[in-house]
């Protein structure tokens, strides 16, 4: 007869070889999750969405870890109603990664019965469907994995492959082809490389087999554009249709302004943008995105002065956008400051701002884009070199790369180079350092 601690010892053994988000390593800080919270709630609930039931495993994980297990309870339950009405299905291998989910939540409830009955629940649904590959996962667990660190990794590669893996064995599954091109689009971009011609050819093909997919119809256009064609026409046309779709961050929205900003023109951007928000008032999302615009606007006139109107609507939109992602919007809280130092004749109050963000506590990778800006800000509207210079040290020590890591080390060396600042020496030996192992 097993003892009560050699049947705990069993069932947590079992619980640590199931496929579900609570053991992939998924185990970021706060801040992270709070991110990717308010990613997963603008990607919106509407009924369709072939990735719903996966949204909402991912949300129930996200509450979870924030120590919301109601919540997380509740997502999870609506994770398995999804599935089961986007596969006309009451049961199938979709569900063995929420059932992994509901194991494991109520292990950590104290619901051990209801914990093995879960676990018994997925040794049903593994026997009744196998996988296709003796030595794989099941491809539903797979494209599953890939969305989830789609979503919740900086590297895509890992998720690129398991899509790969997925649709080698379920060929048949249009969002899955859709979403693996679009990882690896965000592959290419994090590498700031030019799409090559057989990734743009997939694009097109996956956009044919998806035609409802904005976004993708989006990206399509912005390749082309880049390539010298002419797209104002037809960013027009899938303007009218984003707007007669479900407010979402999946509908391309923010990646058709910034098409409009770059091959049509800023003032359409921002007339696209206002549509929008007429049309649903109140929607965070969107109110995003119209700050967006208006931050771009703002930027064409950094070094003059915009009209009054526009820097008031950019200022209050900024200030809505940040009351309403409290947990993030560290750049439209810096861009905020940006506009009051620049233009509102504030600098008390953008001092006031970038003192609250320093004290804050930020991941390394907010950290260095705070120091590059403040660094900026005390060397363009305080004048103080001195410690504009420190601030661009502060960012390049920390060993993220990035634009800014990138610009404050550029800046470092220019000033070597030049040869003048009393810091030079200093700033040699920094940067010295920094090349060494």
């Amino acid at each position: 007869m097993m003892s009560a601690a050699q049947s705990q010892t069993t069932l947590v053994s079992k619980l640590e070889a199931l496929q579900c988000h609570f053991t992939w390593d998924l185990d970021p800080s706060r801040n992270k999750l709070f991110h990717l919270r308010d990613q997963l709630e603008d990607i919106g609930t509407e009924e369709g969405n072939c990735w719903l039931g996966h949204i909402y495993n991912l949300w129930g994980f996200v509450q979870y870890k924030l120590g919301l297990t109601e919540d997380a309870q509740s997502l999870f339950n609506k994770a398995a109603e999804a599935f089961r009405q986007m596969r006309s299905a009451d049961e199938g291998p979709w569900l063995v990664v929420n059932y992994g989910n509901l194991a494991w939540l109520n292990h950590h409830l104290g619901d051990q019965a209801e914990s093995q009955a879960y676990l018994t629940k997925i040794d049903a649904l593994m026997n009744k469907y196998p996988s296709p590959s003796q030595d794989e996962l099941h491809p539903e667990v797979y494209a599953e994995k890939a969305w989830t660190l789609m979503k919740y990794s900086r590297d895509k590669k890992l998720a690129a492959d398991y899509f790969q893996r997925a649709i080698k064995m379920q060929p048949d599954m249009v969002e899955w082809n859709t979403s693996h091109v679009l990882v690896l689009e965000r592959a290419f971009k994090d590498s700031n490389t030019e799409l090559e011609a057989d990734m743009l050819e997939k694009v097109r093909i996956a956009k044919e087999q998806d035609p409802e997919n904005l976004y993708l119809a989006v990206y399509y256009l912005e390749q082309c554009a880049k390539k010298g064609e002419r797209i104002e026409d037809e960013a027009r046309e899938l303007a009218r249709k984003v707007l007669r779709n479900p407010v979402s961050s999946y509908n391309g929205m923010k990646s058709l302004i910034s098409v409009y900003r770059n091959y049509v023109s800023i003032d359409e951007a921002i007339e696209l943008a206002e549509e929008a928000l007429e049309n649903h008032p109140d929607e965070r999302y969107l109110k995003r995105c119209a700050a967006l615009c208006y931050k771009w606007w703002i930027m064409l006139f950094r070094d003059s002065r915009p009209k009054q109107s526009m820097i008031d609507r950019a200022i209050s939109l900024h200030e809505e956008v940040i009351s309403l992602y409290p947990h993030s919007s560290l750049m439209k809280e810096i861009d905020l400051a940006f506009m009051y130092a620049k233009f509102n004749q504030s600098q008390t109050k953008a001092e006031q701002m970038y003192r609250q963000l320093l004290e804050r506590d930020l991941e390394p990778r907010e950290k260095q884009v705070l120091y590059n800006h403040y660094a900026k800000y005390l060397f363009f509207d305080r004048n103080e070199v001195r410690s504009s210079i420190r601030y661009h040290m502060k960012a390049a020590a920390i060993p993220q790369q990035s634009f800014c890591h990138e610009s404050s080390i550029t800046t470092l060396q220019k000033i070597t180079a030049k040869g003048r600042n009393p810091m030079c020496r200093e700033i040699e030996e920094f940067l010295a350092n920094l090349q060494k192992p």
